[in-house]
């Protein structure tokens, strides 16, 4: 009964069934909506995009608006509450908390711009761009902590397609805004309210921790898979920013073009399903092929696991008293521990530094070009290669750093260190405009940027352990506001004023408050950018000496406790098997 009642499930409507109850229960399809999140939900990063848009119809002034682009930065980086949250809901909720937020900032900054409500104080739209801007956070908890514990022995190359699939997604929606809306800056705002939105929502479900075994023999290939597909994306859509320079494309080019651009966006589904398809064979070919007395009597062997030690009885003092009683690097740090020790002095100081100098260029992309010459168009290609390359920088670094890992235990934060002198180059660049030069700025700036995400997320993985990773990463991300507000608004944003008062007053002419505030030339921005270039040398420095100190560490084999983990859970879920098939013979 129980062998016919199999076959029939096995066929027909209860086969199909079964498929789909396999991918859509499966980490790998939970990868795969990992990626359209991350792919969506990169909103931040085309303010240089619309932030003209904002300061036309409200009047600002360049000060104001990077204070703005402040708020922006503060929304999206303010994580601690939120990965504490992380640590004891599930992600579906976290995502979907994110959603919501993103719908309101982004949908209040639309009406705002097109004049559909009364004209609001600017403490009102900074409050609404944080709003939106926050929904990052959700995204980035719910996503790269879930994926981060359900894969932890490709924790490089996963965070490099996650972080990845987020920096490529400013191109993406630009191109899709291109199609749908045609060249209407309030549009793109009205997109990146509604669709970063929608896309958490249809995936929130399949998002979730799972047991994992031992590392699976096909898993580095099936994520190389994800890898090509992700690079075949990214050159597409390089190619489409590049003929869209060169031709005028109609409605029906851009359609045509961004339906492309979606069809390679869901290559990940396919390669799972057929992973899925592969494996639902092989089961249903074993099964058929054996006999109720073969599932009783064919045990695998089972290693037990070694007994774990009992935990320390907890109390206030102990708390306290292990705050500089830290564990080693790789083992779990509490949240204080890992806080006040050198490495993550290091680690802030060089996000600061790196995030604050990056975020300035990308936040004033848009001034920037308008201030050289540059028309919308060419400035908006500006934050597409910015984009576009900041993909690149972030997948290369995974996979990259992975391989200089375990073949020649080159300690991560060398990446840094390169990362750092290389946003150096991209600064000067800017500095010495030549013809074209911005172009191979937004190159280089954007890959150096797409370079720092997946290793900060990494070294706070790897040095202070995965139990409370949620909150440290968002820790580490709290920094990032300062560190805008320091060189964005203090540095940048005032120096362009001065610099634009002082070109008023040669022509006769006084700032009134509320109007916009102008400067063309290649001293809006000369002295802050030499003071960006550095602030980068010196984050350099301090990625450096990290990597000296974190050496050692590097060279030994730091995955051996989550494989050793692994083992554990999987002799459990075959235990557990076994039960389950002697019950059904019984």
């Amino acid at each position: 009964m129980t062998t016919i009642l199999s076959n029939s499930m096995s066929s027909g409507r209860f086969g199909g069934l079964g498929f789909l109850a396999q991918v859509l229960k499966g980490r790998w399809f939970m990868l795969c909506a990992s990626f359209f999140v991350m792919a969506g939900g990169g909103s931040v990063y085309i303010f240089g995009s619309y932030s003209e848009v904002i300061k036309s119809t409200q009047g600002y002034d360049q000060s104001t608006l990077n204070f703005l682009g402040f708020c922006k930065d503060l929304g999206g980086n303010l994580g601690a509450p939120i990965g504490l949250m992380g640590e004891i809901t599930p992600p579906w909720l976290v995502l979907l908390i994110g959603s919501l937020l993103n719908f309101v900032g982004y949908f209040m900054i639309w009406l705002v711009v097109t004049g559909r409500i009364y004209k609001p104080h600017v403490w009102q739209v900074c409050l609404y761009i944080a709003i939106g801007a926050s929904s990052q956070n959700f995204y980035n908890t719910g996503v790269i902590t879930t994926c981060v514990k359900n894969f932890p022995e490709s924790r490089g190359t996963i965070l490099g397609l996650l972080k990845g699939y987020l920096g490529l997604s400013g191109a993406f929606l630009t191109q899709l805004y291109l199609a749908i809306y045609g060249n209407d800056s309030e549009s793109l705002i009205l997109l990146i309210a509604w669709l970063p939105a929608a896309i958490p929502i249809v995936f929130a479900c399949v998002i979730r921790i799972m047991k994992v075994g031992t590392r699976q023999a096909n898993e580095g290939k099936l994520i190389t898979q994800f890898f090509f597909a992700s690079i075949a994306l990214a050159i597409f859509i390089m190619a489409m920013i590049i003929a869209q320079k060169q031709v005028a494309f109609s409605k029906a080019g851009y359609a045509g073009s961004v339906t492309v651009v979606c069809l390679l966006l869901i290559i990940p589904l396919f390669i799972v399903i057929r992973k899925e398809f592969l494996e639902w064979n092989i089961r249903e070919k074993v099964a058929h092929a054996r006999t109720p007395n073969e599932i009783v009597t064919e045990k695998p062997q089972i290693v037990e696991p070694e007994p774990k030690e009992s935990p320390l009885p907890l109390n206030s003092s102990t708390c306290f008293a292990n705050i500089f009683n830290k564990p080693e690097r790789g083992e779990d740090h509490s949240i204080l521990q890992a806080l006040l020790s050198v490495d993550m002095m290091l680690v802030l100081v060089s996000s600061f530094a790196g995030y604050g100098t990056n975020v300035s260029i990308v936040d004033n992309l848009g001034q920037i070009g308008m201030s050289l010459g540059y028309t919308g168009n060419t400035v908006r290609s500006f934050v597409s290669l910015v984009s576009i390359w900041n993909y690149f920088g972030r997948v290369l670094a995974g996979f990259v750093s992975e391989i200089l890992l375990e073949k020649y235990k080159v300690p991560r934060p060398l990446l840094l260190t390169f990362s750092h002198l290389l946003t150096c180059i991209g600064h000067l660049l800017i500095v010495f405009s030549v013809p074209g030069s911005v172009y191979f700025a937004s190159v280089i700036i954007g890959f150096s940027f797409g370079i720092m995400w997946p290793m900060f997320y990494a070294l706070v993985s790897e040095l202070f352990g995965l139990k409370y990773f949620a909150t440290l990463q968002n820790c580490v991300l709290m920094i990032i506001p300062l560190a805008s507000y320091v060189l964005n608004v203090r540095v940048t944003g005032f120096f362009y004023d001065k610099e634009a008062t002082k070109q008023l007053k040669k022509s006769g002419q006084e700032w009134v408050k509320g109007t916009e505030l102008t400067c063309i030339g290649t001293e809006c921005y000369k002295l802050s950018i030499i003071i960006l270039a550095c602030v980068s040398f010196f984050a350099a420095v301090t990625s450096l000496i990290l990597a000296m100190r974190t050496k050692k560490f590097y060279r030994s084999d730091i995955y051996k406790k989550f494989t050793k983990d692994a083992t554990t859970a999987e002799t459990e879920l075959t235990k557990s098997s076994i039960r389950k098939e002697e019950r059904v013979v019984n």
